[in-house]
């Protein structure tokens, strides 16, 4: 089963790979799993330019099967020297003469035509010249990403979207499909705290979307592969736990996206940021082992010069979230909180 991403042409499996987990990972261990999800029956790939490594794996997988799969990448560029260098560098790390979808990765406004940053324009001279194919934008702020779909000036809008999503995310994706846009939903596990895939997968199906899975482990592919071909189908005990959490998730927490990064005092911020959430949803010994301590530790160093608060485009204060995430870390470290 194929379907059309938006009026790209692009007929694509509707489950794709996110390709930014991979740079975890070693390049003979990524280059197998992009192997074995096109195998699989993935034929859809979003990496970016900012994912360092990650073009390069994906270069090295697809270097003799180009014609079986789309790539997507990004550019987080804000000038037009750096929009050239960018692309030129993902085609060469890519081994492609062409990128199928290129996106603005995240801006904090919407280029346009003839605008001061001349980023626009440089997508359309790269079309004319057949390095990109179809042109793009991503984005965290719902006011960005509605302002791209109403000026009809991109081809597909990559946001965030899961059961999590509210009715503005949802509203958003149907403006994309009455407007002929490929909706491309990142954060369908939000992060990972989302701890059921089927829950996450059956959601997402009810919704002319196409999900990019984040991918490093053989496990989490399978699982998204064997949905790909048995696609999971709404149930009342799926309901129940997309409650929960939707319960849980509520109100303002950190997606881990990690644009407020980096932090001049070294504070990993996209993880400290939600910390408890993580040790309660996705316990790891690694969080409360002394190197997590010591991470999280960082926060006593935290100068509250608001650089990460201005940078967040969910608007989370985040120097307070980080107090009470350290706050709570602290008690669970005494035994004051079980997890």
């Amino acid at each position: 089963m194929k379907r059309e991403l938006g009026k790209t042409g692009i007929m694509t499996a509707p489950m794709a790979f996110g390709a930014l987990p991979i740079q975890r990972i070693s390049k003979s261990e990524a280059v197998r799993l992009l192997q074995m999800a096109l195998d699989g029956g993935m034929t859809y790939f979003d990496t970016a330019r900012w994912y360092t490594d990650s073009e390069e794996k994906l270069g090295e997988a697809f270097r003799d099967r180009r014609d079986a799969l789309f790539i997507a990448t990004k550019t987080g560029s804000q000038t037009p020297e750096g929009f050239w260098a960018d692309l030129e560098t993902s085609l060469r790390s890519l081994k492609t003469d062409h990128i199928d979808v290129y996106q603005f990765h995240n801006p904090a406004f919407v280029p346009r035509p003839g605008d001061e940053s001349g980023l626009y324009d440089c997508m359309l001279k790269a079309k004319e010249q057949g390095k990109i194919l179809h042109i793009g934008i991503t984005n965290h702020r719902i006011g960005v990403a509605r302002e791209a779909v109403e000026s009809g000036l991109y081809e597909t809008l990559q946001f965030p979207f899961s059961l999590l999503a509210s009715p503005q995310d949802i509203e958003l994706v149907e403006s994309t499909v009455s407007s002929g846009m490929g909706f491309v939903a990142m954060k369908a596990m939000s992060g990972g705290l989302i701890r059921s895939g089927k829950a996450a997968a059956a959601f997402i199906a009810r919704y002319p979307v196409l999900p990019i899975w984040g991918v490093q482990r053989e496990s989490e592919l399978r699982e998204f592969l064997d949905y790909l071909r048995e696609p999971p189908e709404m149930s009342a005990e799926l309901e129940e736990i997309m409650e929960k959490d939707r319960r849980e998730l509520s109100g303002d927490f950190c997606r881990g996206c990690g644009y407020c990064m980096p932090c001049p005092q070294g504070i990993e911020i996209n993880t400290c940021a939600r910390m408890s959430l993580l040790l309660r949803r996705a316990p790891s010994a690694m969080n409360l082992s002394p190197q997590g301590q010591e991470m999280m530790k960082k926060i006593e160093t935290c100068l509250n010069c608001g650089a990460c608060k201005a940078k967040c485009p969910y608007g989370l204060d985040t120097p307070a979230l980080l107090r009470r995430n350290y706050e709570d870390y602290q008690r669970v470290l005494s035994g004051e909180i079980q997890v």
